[in-house]
């Protein structure tokens, strides 16, 4: 089991990283807008990922697979991008109703990323024909580049992993960097290990808080430079699992490759969320007219984050007629949020989109 030492470099990622999670806090989006981006970021995660085991497909191809009709006939390419993206959606409802890490959520993952491409391949591996060696080979040489444990080994390594993910105190962060390594480590299926160690970890992220609202891809972060990506996880260490892969000399390496890669993905996240937020605000406030804007404006000055047609109406010498009419065009805007009792409208309330950018759209007003 990998065991870490918390560094000062190690402590200055973390920190780096918690900065721009508070970063993100003070960001306020419609659910429209985070929705649309977080299907995009799931699919170029889908993308990327794949891309990672040598998927053929380019990010456009990848995209076209992922909004196909499901009844259609799939190539294989196809149906291992669509499989990611339909294991980020199982994840995200998974993660709905806090479920933790366990052997069961492990192998409902990897069935999803080999769901109609290799059946036979599902589950933990098991024994190999007599003289077969299970081994990740070079594509070029044909050398075995990485021996995983003995398949009667699997069973109680990944209870030892899921024990500690359920019981340490360990940092979030260190936690999913963790479960990665030790996934694509363990090796503990025939096939989708790196994807299945990519899709956990992230959940152990999104569990943490640490999931940035599902924006951004932190699997193309992996992908950039594939080559950087594995080396970390290889340490420089011999092929054989029980030469040292099972409880590295530094660990520090892989970890510190994986916060930086978190540090990136999650400044880069901040940068997509303000533009979106920017984006959002002035798309939003061209559907008003003048008058609509000047109630909005009234109502932020005067910070009357609450009220009754009727009630402004009096302070502003127009009819109530009016001011429904005008609250109406703000709530389709997402500026107000109407308050019902028994279905009908008895009073508004500034959204919480308008109150989060309360600084900026006055700005803008």
């Amino acid at each position: 089991m990998i065991q870490v030492t918390l560094t000062n470099e190690i402590l200055k990622k973390i920190s780096a990283i918690d900065q721009n999670r508070f970063s993100l806090s003070t960001v306020e989006l419609p659910a429209s807008a985070k929705n649309k981006l977080r299907k995009n970021s799931r699919k170029k995660s889908s993308y990327a990922s794949n891309k990672i085991e040598g998927n053929p497909l380019t990010e456009s191809q990848a995209n076209e697979a992922i909004e196909k009709d499901s009844h259609k006939h799939f190539l294989r390419p196809e149906q291992e991008v669509r499989n990611y993206f339909l294991a980020l959606n199982l994840l995200e409802e998974k993660l709905k109703h806090r479920e933790p890490f366990s052997k069961n959520m492990l192998l409902e993952v990897q069935a999803m990323v080999e769901k109609g491409v290799s059946k036979e391949k599902t589950g933990l591996r098991g024994s190999m024909p007599p003289g077969v060696l299970f081994a990740v080979y070079d594509s070029e040489t044909g050398a075995a580049e990485y021996i995983p444990p003995e398949y009667t080994d699997i069973p109680a390594l990944l209870d030892e992993l899921i024990d500690y993910v359920n019981t340490t105190d360990d940092h979030p962060l260190i936690i999913a960097a963790i479960v990665h390594y030790q996934l694509v480590t363990i090796h503990p299926f025939e096939d989708g290990n790196g994807r299945t160690a990519r899709l956990i970890s992230g959940y152990i992220l999104d569990y943490y808080g640490y999931g940035f609202h599902g924006i951004g891809s932190l699997e193309e972060y992996f992908a950039y430079a594939s080559d950087e990506y594995y080396e970390a996880l290889q340490m420089d260490l011999p092929p054989l699992y029980y030469s040292g892969r099972d409880n590295p000399p530094h660990p520090e390496i892989w970890i510190h490759y994986f916060l930086r890669m978190v540090e990136l993905y999650s400044a880069r996240v901040c940068e997509l969320s303000k533009d979106a937020q920017q984006e959002e605000l002035a798309g939003s406030l061209s559907y008003l007219n003048a008058r609509e804007k000047e109630l909005l404006l009234f109502l932020l000055k005067n910070r009357i984050y609450q009220f009754t047609p009727i009630e402004l109406s009096k302070k502003l010498g127009v009819t109530n007629k009016t001011i429904i009419n005008r609250c109406a065009r703000l709530t389709g805007s997402g500026f107000l949020v109407p308050n019902l009792v028994k279905e009908r409208i008895r009073s508004y309330s500034l959204s919480e989109f308008t109150r989060s950018n309360e600084k900026r759209l006055l700005e803008l007003l």
